[in-house]
């Protein structure tokens, strides 16, 4: 997988792209990561890529020229399944979309800065919009971190234990169960004997009970997508 982000900060990826389970995937050249700065694509010499918009109004917005050239160099190297714009207003993001997402070989993100991006980028380049909550960032290198970082830990060979992904809450529509480690009692709290017994089949049972009662208790709206399962 190759993906590229487009970014007015790319400081700001530089930890998150560069550590833990995502720069071992690099290494093992399974995800090659760009991060473009898109004041180098600027058509000024003060590499400016935002201005006042058109009809007043408080804040910046992202320049079209800038972004325009940026995507229009990447699309004549090679072909782009998706155009992601990280976006407040764009789609909630949820696990079934990271894994579809996953499996896809090359995509293009763009991090939206100030009030956003001139519509006429929406309008022309971007062909997914994706929102990671309802609420409002500085910017959307962070999300963007959020989503690569999600995609990534789903490609195969990239955590040695492939069956933890698929584990992991969201991936049935349920929210994982309790999990426990050493000592098996630490002060009196002591972890549930079927996790000692060696009875697998009694512990998935117990597992997938646990799971059902910690979504019922905390994400009731998940179980209405499981049953429909």
């Amino acid at each position: 997988m190759r993906i590229d982000i487009l970014s007015c900060v790319p400081q700001l990826l530089e930890s998150p792209l560069n550590h833990s389970i995502i720069q071992r995937a690099k290494d093992k050249n399974l995800v090659q990561i760009f991060v473009h700065d898109l004041r180098d694509y600027s058509l000024s010499k003060q590499r400016q890529i935002d201005d006042y918009p058109f009809g007043g109004g408080a804040g910046m917005v992202m320049m079209i020229e800038p972004i325009a050239r940026c995507i229009e160099k990447l699309q004549a190297e090679r072909t782009y399944d998706y155009l992601i714009y990280m976006t407040p207003d764009g789609k909630r993001f949820e696990q079934k979309t990271a894994n579809w997402l996953s499996l896809k070989q090359n995509l293009i993100i763009l991090c939206g800065h100030y009030k956003g991006v001139d519509q006429r980028v929406r309008d022309k380049f971007i062909t997914l919009e994706i929102s990671v909550g309802d609420y409002v960032l500085s910017g959307g290198e962070l999300p963007a971190a959020i989503l690569v970082d999600s995609l990534v830990r789903l490609i195969p060979n990239v955590i040695s234990d492939e069956m933890s992904a698929l584990t992991d809450s969201f991936q049935d529509n349920l929210l994982a169960p309790p999990v426990y480690t050493r000592p098996a009692d630490y002060e009196g709290l002591k972890v549930p004997e079927i996790l000692l017994s060696g009875h697998l089949a009694k512990v998935e049972e117990w597992r997938h009970e646990q799971a059902l009662k910690h979504t019922q208790e905390r994400r009731p709206d998940l179980l209405e997508n499981w049953e429909k399962e």
